[in-house]
């Protein structure tokens, strides 16, 4: 029973399309390739977006405060602004000003990691 020509039309489709063995085979590997292919893409982007910058501005802070000498004046974390009075291993001794008389003056002793930036080299 022919309603619609929907028998004609399935025997036209059949025709019109090729054999199975005629398509080309995809490996499975290929297709874990093509899958994947869009996370290793993100990946990429993130590494080169993010991780390396951030990587990069760490090696810069590292080897300013190693290149930390007496005299240079300096910024912490915390926003203390003074100058560098003695280093010792771990440790930075700031002089962060005159209270009352010159002879009196104010010093804090801070991790060595915890400064920020070194804001003007001061030549003695």
């Amino acid at each position: 029973m022919n309603l619609f020509g929907i028998a004609a039309y399935a025997a036209e489709t059949a025709a019109a399309t090729p054999a199975p063995s005629a398509m080309p085979e995809v490996s499975p590997v290929m297709q874990g390739v093509v899958t994947f292919l869009p996370l290793i893409a993100i990946i990429a982007l993130m590494y080169f977006m993010m991780i390396r910058p951030q990587r990069k501005r760490e090696k810069e802070t590292k080897a300013m405060i190693n290149a930390l000498k007496v005299g240079d004046k300096v910024v912490t974390i915390g926003g203390i602004v003074g100058k560098v009075s003695r280093i010792k291993d771990d440790t930075v001794i700031l002089e962060t000003g005159n209270v009352g008389t010159p002879n009196e003056k104010s010093f804090i002793k801070m991790e060595r990691d915890s400064i920020k930036t070194v804001e003007q080299k001061l030549s003695n």
